[in-house]
This record gives C-alpha cells, sequence and structure tokens, in this order.
C-alpha cells in the first residue's frame, strides 16, 4: 500500500513544482501575509514596537487559509472527472486507498510550502527582539492540521462534482460553517453551545495559537482528516462500479 502511496504522492508532486505557478502562487501568498502583518492598520506591528506575533497573525492567517486551501484542493478529483482521466485511473493497479492518500498528501505538502514561506514573518520579528517563540511554534502546527482538515473536505468535495469550481465554492461555504461555528457558540445557548465549539475548526487552531498543545486539539484535526479521507475513498470507490 505505502509504496503505491508514495508512486502516487512523487507523480503528483512532480506536477506541482515543474509549473511555475505553485513558485509564483507561494511567493505572493507570503508577501501578502508580510504586508498584511507589517503594514495593515489592525495590526499596527510598528506602532506598538513589540517583537510579538499576537494573536493578529494566526487570527489573519486563518482567514486565508479558507480561501487558499479549497484553491488547492478543488481539482484533486474533479479535474479527473472532468478531463476524463478518471476512468483510466480507476484502472490502475492500485488501491483506493493509496489514490487517495498519495493525492491528500502531496497538496498538503504544496500547503505546508506556503506556510514555510511565511517564516520570514516571525524570523524578521525575532531579529527585532525577544520573541516568544511558544505561541509561534503552536500556531504554525496548528494552521498545519487546519490545512490538514480544510483539504480533507476539501478533496471529498471535489470527488463529488467535475466542476472546480463547484467544489471551490462547496468547501468554501463549509469551511466558513466549520470556522464560524465558534463565533456562534456563545450565542446559541449552554447545551448547543459548548457542542458548537468542540465541532469547529477555529477553537482548536486558535487553542494552539496560544502556544497550548492539548491532545484533545491534536484527535480532533486527526480525526476530521481520517473522516473525510475516508468519505474521499468511498466516492471514488464508488466510481469503480459505475
Amino acid at each position: 500500500m505505502w509504496s503505491d502511496t508514495v508512486a502516487v504522492y512523487r507523480k503528483e508532486i512532480r506536477a506541482y513544482f515543474t509549473s511555475p505557478i505553485p513558485y509564483i502562487f507561494t511567493a505572493l501568498f507570503a508577501l501578502l501575509m508580510a504586508w498584511r502583518f507589517f503594514f495593515d492598520d489592525e495590526t499596527a506591528f510598528f506602532v506598538f514596537d513589540k517583537a510579538d506575533m499576537g494573536r493578529g497573525f494566526f487570527f489573519r492567517l486563518e482567514r486565508y487559509l479558507i480561501v487558499l486551501v479549497p484553491i488547492v484542493g478543488m481539482g484533486q478529483w474533479s479535474s479527473e472527472v472532468g478531463r476524463g482521466t478518471i476512468e483510466t485511473l480507476m484502472t490502475l493497479p492500485v488501491r483506493t486507498s493509496s489514490l487517495v492518500l498519495g493525492k491528500f498528501l502531496s497538496a498538503w505538502t504544496l500547503i505546508l510550502v506556503c506556510l514555510l514561506a511565511t517564516l520570514t514573518i516571525p524570523i524578521t520579528v525575532s531579529s527585532l527582539g525577544d520573541m516568544d517563540w511558544g505561541p509561534v511554534h503552536g500556531g504554525y502546527l496548528g494552521a498545519f492540521l487546519f490545512c490538514g482538515a480544510l483539504l480533507a473536505l476539501s478533496v471529498w468535495v471535489s470527488s463529488l462534482t467535475r466542476h472546480q469550481i463547484v467544489a471551490f465554492v462547496l468547501t468554501l461555504v463549509a469551511g466558513i460553517v466549520f470556522v464560524g461555528m465558534y463565533e456562534l457558540a456563545d450565542k446559541v445557548g449552554s447545551f448547543f453551545g459548548p457542542v458548537f465549539e468542540q465541532l469547529s475548526l477555529a477553537s482548536h487552531y486558535q487553542s494552539m495559537g496560544r502556544g497550548v498543545i492539548d491532545l484533545r486539539d491534536l484527535a480532533y484535526f486527526i480525526s476530521f482528516i481520517a473522516f473525510f479521507l475516508y468519505l474521499n475513498a468511498q466516492s471514488v470507490e464508488n466510481r469503480r462500479y459505475r
């Protein structure tokens, strides 16, 4: 299984990085995040004159990742269906789980590269004074897992349609819902509030952004990813018998 997964992963990675688009996309993403952090009026980094990433960076990063991840994931399966190559893919002597994992891990790697490109921001901040790296480490780990969860959702949605734009919009809406539950938790009463908070991607992500690595947050993200990858595998497997 793992050899097939690695083969699919390598194929997808080569397809990504033989094109200039991912490099341009990553550079633009890093520049955008740097501009918004250092020069945005809401952050006012130079006004406070303090070597601190603060909650603002990871909160703003979350909002951009809600858009970034569906862009990466929207074509994972819908493009195969749209081009008519899904039939060829289904005839390969490769397990469905290997196809799903290989595609997912390659896309997650691309997103990881985008996140790593933003490390120039905390490095710059730390050069200006003593900075607490705990929240930075927790924030980036949370962002990576947050992206993995959104990506697992995205590739499942992508397997349900032949239209990439439809996959993007559906994933974007679903992502907003899973994040927005955190904001609704205080408004829906004492019974549903804790439920919404625990189901929300944002609550677990922001908890890690405070530098607190809780096993419950890790378990949530892993379970979320595993659940939607399972749905993805079932959706793809069904195509073998159509």
